[in-house]
């Protein structure tokens, strides 16, 4: 029996090893074809700004990784309404598209997987 997973990623691109462990764990799923969905939460959402420029603190672009979700079967992205807000990103002018969730989404959500796995 397939397992649904949610990966939570609440970690900014380059505040630790997270953000890429989130984005790992996502492409490898999809890999697989396990049915999954990535949602970006708190400082997570910054990784989905668009023109980051992550060379000028010498850490690796985390950008070819997003970009390449789609193609491993990952293709349910989801973000905090809340957390967009609270950071001053735009849902518009995010480098990928994602479902933009309220509170009430978010639980919802929580609830459709099998495993949550927060990072």
């Amino acid at each position: 029996m397939t397992r649904s997973m949610l990966i939570i990623s609440r970690q900014g691109p380059w505040s630790g090893p997270s953000a890429r462990e989130a984005l790992d764990i996502a492409l490898a799923g999809g890999a697989f074809e396990l049915p999954l969905g990535l949602l970006f939460l708190d400082d997570g959402v910054f990784q989905l700004a668009a023109a980051q420029q992550p060379a000028a603190i010498e850490q690796k672009n985390l950008s070819a990784n997003l970009q390449a979700l789609p193609m491993f079967g990952v293709d349910t992205l989801y973000a905090c309404a809340r957390s967009l807000d609270e950071r001053g990103l735009d849902a518009g002018s995010l480098a990928l598209p994602v479902d933009v969730l309220g509170e009430d989404e978010l639980r919802a959500l929580l609830n459709r997987f099998d495993h949550v796995i927060t990072l």
